[in-house]
Order: structure tokens, then sequence, then C-alpha cells
């Protein structure tokens, strides 16, 4: 049970926010449920086309009278950091609504996920105030240079294994660059992203500039996605969901940002530091039940240390607590919502079906009658063909493999339809660098696990992990039009066209 005392902060109703207040509209009321006990915490009012039509035309409204757009840097960086200093004064606040929401634990809730709101908009603060454009000269005779406008109202769509934190980097890289927008997370998990949007307007953001909706992907989704005066959508994500975004969006000519799943490989060669890429690969997979999109979900192990990497990675993932994401000894809790749970239980039965080796967990806790736990899971796959290797489980569910060289260790890597992440461990600088060079992943982290994002640097994947680049870079890409501006400094040369007399 929730506790108590914290009880009374779970809001009876959730609607959609727009130009800054709170509009039920006459929606399907859709449960909120808490994982750990599927009991009935809250409920949201479905946001159908009526709805999401205020919404887009509220951020519409708001570009076109420039309210936010044409803010000095200086106000708009005062905005930020107020935004900054709420977020740290609501934090236990919003930590408790993820958590009943996600079933993550409070304290990973608290002090891994939502401090990243505070690290996004400061991140974007400073980089609004630094960003410079490019400039050219051409023989002394034309000046040319880029300048930029926001893309527009722009969708931002967060998945609900982060739904907050994922959002205010989409939310802080769009006001970043003086766009307007609609965001929406699962209707699962909406409960601490309502709570923020309402805080952006406390901070200073403008009613209208950042709006929120509520409801499932095929009612309020689609009518966001298919709406005339959305300019972009990013999107994080399922890659099925993703596919059917970009069918719907790619006819209006829309600009996509899609952030998808993985099926992370980590690569663990005889000379790496074993203790430690034990302890990293079992945060890998297991931090956030797996429900992480950078999961290092195929463990690959050289035959040399596999024995010895298997023993150590077993016995701790046996020690990992599982239970009531409140308390304060839990490091894992339920995972997020019962269609997803049983999803990522099916995978038990297939990785039996594919002869695949249960080394770790595979069932329920023991004394957990109720409630979405999953005791952390791991199998030894047959090879990388099998279905446990090949599908994103998005669960606390590692697939191991054994591999004879680097070589190996790479080609298996790549022998996937997703290329997010990847990590190697490796003292051997000849490894080290074929693996970086050679492994298809927008990311590779070498001797050390995924503990933050740098936003200098971009983020994203290969194939089916997803479209565009997040970070300064890609975020300017994706929410800004680009226009290049030519001056002629002294009159060019031009030919004689229609002057009576000229040469023919």
């Amino acid at each position: 049970m929730i506790p108590a005392d914290l009880r009374t902060r779970v809001p009876e109703r959730v609607a959609s926010f727009i130009d800054g207040a709170v509009v039920a509209g006459r929606g399907e009321e859709l449960p909120v449920i808490y994982p750990a006990t599927e009991e009935q915490v809250s409920a949201v009012t479905e946001a159908g086309e009526d709805i999401v039509d205020q919404a887009v035309r509220s951020a519409r409204a708001t570009l076109d009278r420039r309210v936010w757009r044409d803010l000095p840097t200086v106000e708009r960086q005062r905005v930020f950091a107020r935004i900054c200093e709420l977020t740290a004064e609501h934090l236990d606040e919003l930590a408790l609504l993820e958590t009943v929401n996600t079933g993550q634990t409070l304290g990973y809730s608290r002090h891994a996920q939502l401090p990243r709101i505070i690290a996004n908009f400061r991140f974007f603060a400073e980089w609004m105030g630094q960003a410079t454009e490019r400039a050219a000269f051409e023989d002394r005779r034309m000046l040319r240079y880029t300048m930029r406008h926001p893309l527009g109202v722009v969708a931002l769509i967060s998945s609900s294994n982060a739904p907050t934190a994922l959002a205010s980097t989409k939310i802080a890289a769009a006001l970043c660059y003086g766009n307007s927008c609609v965001v929406k997370t699962s209707e699962n998990t909406p409960l601490a992203l309502a709570r923020f949007v309402e805080l952006l307007v406390e901070a200073g953001v403008p009613a209208g500039v950042v709006n929120m909706v509520n409801g499932r992907g095929q009612v309020t989704g689609d009518a966001l996605s298919r709406h005339p005066l959305v300019n972009g959508i990013s999107f994080t994500g399922g890659t099925a969901t993703a596919a059917r975004i970009a069918a719907v969006a790619a006819p209006l000519h829309k600009r996509l940002d899609l952030e998808l799943g993985g099926k992370s490989a980590n690569i663990v060669m005889p000379s790496a530091d074993l203790d430690l890429a034990v302890t990293a690969a079992l945060l890998a997979i297991y931090t956030n039940n797996g429900q992480q999109c950078f999961a290092g979900s195929r463990i690959l192990l050289h035959r040399d240390i596999a024995d010895r990497f298997i023993e150590q990675f077993v016995a701790r993932a046996n020690r990992i607590r599982v239970g009531d994401p409140f308390a304060a000894d839990t490091q894992n809790g339920p995972l997020a919502f019962r269609s997803h749970y049983d999803r990522v239980c099916s995978y038990i039965e297939i990785a039996h079906q594919e002869g695949a080796r249960l080394l770790a967990g595979g069932g329920r806790p023991d004394g957990l009658e109720q409630g979405l736990y999953l005791r952390p899971t791991a199998f030894l796959a047959p090879d990388n063909s099998a279905r446990i290797c090949q599908e994103e489980v998005f669960g606390p569910f590692a697939s191991f493999l054994i591999v004879d060289s680097i070589e190996e260790a790479i080609s298996v890597a790549n022998d996937s339809p997703y290329g997010l992440v990847s990590y190697v461990w490796s003292n051997d600088q000849r490894e080290v660098l074929a693996a970086t060079h050679a492994i298809e992943a927008g990311l590779v982290m070498v001797n050390t696990p995924l503990l933050s994002l740098d936003g200098r640097m971009p983020f994203g994947g290969f194939r089916q992990s997803g479209v565009g680049r997040e970070g300064a870079e890609g975020s300017r890409a994706f929410y800004t039009e680009e226009k290049t501006v030519a001056i002629a400094l002294e009159p060019p040369a031009l030919p004689p066209i229609g002057l009576e007399g000229a040469d023919r």
C-alpha cells in the first residue's frame, strides 16, 4: 500500500492542461494503477480530437503572439533558473507521484530520475547563451550567414519508464529554441508530469507555451500526430509505435525525432576488471527493472572468463531486494503496468522453448503474491538468433552469449535490428579500438556503465533504434528552421539581359 501520509498527495483525477489551466473535456476515464498492489489510485480523462485541437491551437497562438520566442535570452534564462528552483522545491512531491505511477523505487525517482529535470534546464539555459551560427565572406563581395527560427508547434511524447525526466529533456530543448509545444506521456504514468507542467507556468513560462494532453496512443496520440498545426514530433518509446507515428506524419511532411528501443550488447573480455564489469552489468540490465532503452540486455562473455562472470553475476542478481518501492532498502520495485508485465513474463516461456538455460530468477519473488513483481532474470541463450537476443524485452531480463574473440563479439553485437548503445569491457587497447570503430551503435561505452548523458554530445541510435539525435546539436537541428542570408557588399556584375543593344 502507498503510505497513508502520502496517499492524500495523489490527485483523484488528471485531465489535460491547456493555456495554463486544467481542461477536463468529456473523454473516457482511464484508471491509473499503482503497480505494487494493482489498486486504482487516480484516473485520467482522455483527450479526444477536440481537446487535442484546443491544446495545439493554444500553442500556435502563443507562437503567433511571440510571447516566448521573442523574449530576450537573459529573460528566458531567468525562467529556466526558476524552473530549476521550483523543481528542487517540489522534488519530493514529484518523486512520490513518479513512484506511484512507475513502480520504480522512491530513492531512484528522487535521486536518479527527477534530478535530470534540473540538469536538462541548466544545460539548455547555458547553451542558449553560448550557441553561435556560421558566417562566411566570398571575396569581400558577399556576406552570408545563417539564422534560425523555431520549428513551430512541436508534439513531445515520452514513454512510461521515465515519463517526467524524458519529457523534461524535450521541453527544455523545445523552449530553448523558442518553440511552443504539446506534451503527452503514457496514459499509465501521467501524474508527475502533469504536476510539472503546472510548475512551468508558475516559473514564468507563458500560459499556452507548454500544454499537456493525456490518453491512449491510438486516441490522443493519433490526434496529436495528425494535427495539421503540429510541425514536428519528438517521440521516445517503442519501435512499433514509432512506425505508426511515422506513417501518419510522413505524408503531412512533419519533422520527426524518434528515440527508440535497444538490445544493447555488453561485451566483457579477459583483460577487463571482472569485479567492476559484473557490478556494471547488473546495473545496466536491472536498474529500473530493465525498463530503459539503453539496458545492457545481451551480455557477451569471452569463453575464458564466462564461468567466473556468470557465477558472480547470478549470485548478486539473486540478492537484489525486490519489493515495496517506498521501502528504503528496496532495490527494485514492480514493473510499470499489467500488459507490459505480462509481455515481459512471456519471454520466460519463450526462452525455455528456445532451449535457453535459466541462470537466475524466472518468476515472482517469494512472499509477494500481489503486484507486478518479477525476480531479476537471466538466461544463457543457445545463440544470437534466439528471440530473447533479438527482441527488446524491456524488463529485468538478461541474455548471456559466449564468444571466443573480440571480432566475434563485434559481429554478434551488430547482428541486431537495434543499435542504440553498446558496452565494452577490456583493458586491451587493440580490442577497445576495434570495438569502438566497428560496433554499429549510437553510443559506445568503454569500461563504464551509462551513468549520465552529456548534452554536448549526440544521443540516438542506428537502424530501428531511432531517427535523429538528442543533445545540443541534434536538438538545434530538430527544433529550428535554418535560414541562410546573403548580403551583397558591393554591386554585383550582372549580364545585360533585356537591354537594347546588348550583346546576343
